[in-house]
């Protein structure tokens, strides 16, 4: 038995011991079971299988650390009332907040950060990682880091314009419907079904083989595609708001529509919204990233994730991870929204910790 696998059961039963002995009952409990699943690996799989969970353990625990201290500097700077709410958060909300920083601050800043151009090409096909490539080159010898970094904002702000649009079009016509009712209110729901009853992916690539793949077209019929689900939303949350007594008393004032929206309707309905803009913007980044890798999304040589993971595939054949990094950054953003959404939907549900 090697020095590696007696000091990691060693440190695990300490650690267990110690936890148990200040009373942390979680932890102690988290890392005891950890030890009993080692000792399983480590008899099914030996020292590899335990380096293995070892490697994932500290790499949690990093994202902990990081995910804490990035919510405590939130604290700080933010007002009073936000701070309240942001101490309440858990770390896995805290990890969201972080990559979402991150991957903005990456599309943002991407020409100051990516050492190379997106179209530009530095070295042969397929080139291997060094010095100046730090993930090598792709099937035109562009540099694989710089299209990851530029990918950030080509691919996810293209995202977020089609969200945005999807729910101008979705909570404005959802608004409307709840306030004027009659008619107008059962259209816009039938123009809704009949939208949903369509699969996104089938009606996304007959438009876009039909209106072309520019940028704007994208968006426009992904926000198309994604404003149904908007205004179901919005319909229910404003109705239940709509039928309120203050509601009625603003009405015997002679108030109009807007104003009922935009001052009785929307302040009350903004946690709920905010959470479904996440949630839709998952299902528009994935959908993006799904017609690029298809060929029909954002066209070279902009840089996109989903058309990098088609362009480099060969390169798994031969061993190479390279193209899973651009996939990677598509499910650690899309998994980070989600937590920062359930969270917000845990607090806007009226939910308390125990």
């Amino acid at each position: 038995m090697g020095i590696f696998v007696l000091g990691y059961y060693g440190f695990l039963i300490i650690a267990s011991v110690i936890l148990a002995y200040v009373g942390w009952r979680k932890w102690f409990l988290m890392v005891f079971a950890l030890t009993l699943v080692s000792f399983v690996l480590g008899i099914v799989g030996g020292a590899p299988a335990l380096r293995f969970v070892a490697i994932f353990a500290i790499v949690l625990a990093v994202a902990a650390m990081v995910s804490f201290a990035f919510k405590e500097f939130l604290v700080q700077i933010v007002r009073p009332n936000i701070a309240k709410e942001l101490r309440t958060a858990p770390l896995t909300a805290s990890f969201g907040m972080f990559v979402i920083f991150t991957y903005a601050i990456g599309g943002i800043f991407a020409p100051l950060i990516a050492p190379y151009g997106q179209a530009e090409v530095i070295a042969g096909a397929f080139a291997p990682a060094d010095s100046d490539m730090l993930l090598g080159a792709d099937q035109l010898g562009r540099d694989v880091f710089s299209r990851i970094i530029y990918g950030a904002r080509n691919t996810v702000g293209l995202a977020l314009i089609a969200t945005i649009g999807a729910f101008v079009l979705g909570a404005l016509a959802g608004l409307l419907a709840a306030v004027k009712g009659g008619w107008f209110d059962t259209f816009m729901g039938r123009v809704a079904d009949v939208i949903m009853s369509i699969p996104s992916l089938i009606f996304a690539l007959l438009m876009l083989s039909i209106l072309g793949t520019s940028s704007w077209v994208i968006v426009v019929v992904v926000a198309i595609i994604y404003s149904p689900r908007v205004f179901r939303l919005t319909r229910a949350v404003a109705g239940n708001i709509v039928v309120m007594d203050y509601i009625e008393a603003a009405k015997l004032r002679g108030e109009g529509d807007w104003y009922l929206i935009r001052r009785e309707i929307l302040p009350n309905s903004t946690a709920p919204l905010i959470a479904e803009f996440g949630l839709e913007f998952c299902f528009v980044f994935l959908l993006i990233a799904g017609l690029s890798f298809l060929g029909l999304g954002l066209q070279p040589p902009i840089a996109d994730w989903g058309s990098m993971v088609r362009e480099n595939a060969t390169l798994i054949s031969f061993g190479d991870i390279t193209p899973l990094i651009p996939a990677a950054a598509i499910a650690l953003l899309t998994v980070s929204v989600n937590f920062v959404v359930d969270w917000m939907l845990h607090r806007s549900s009226g939910l308390k910790e125990n």
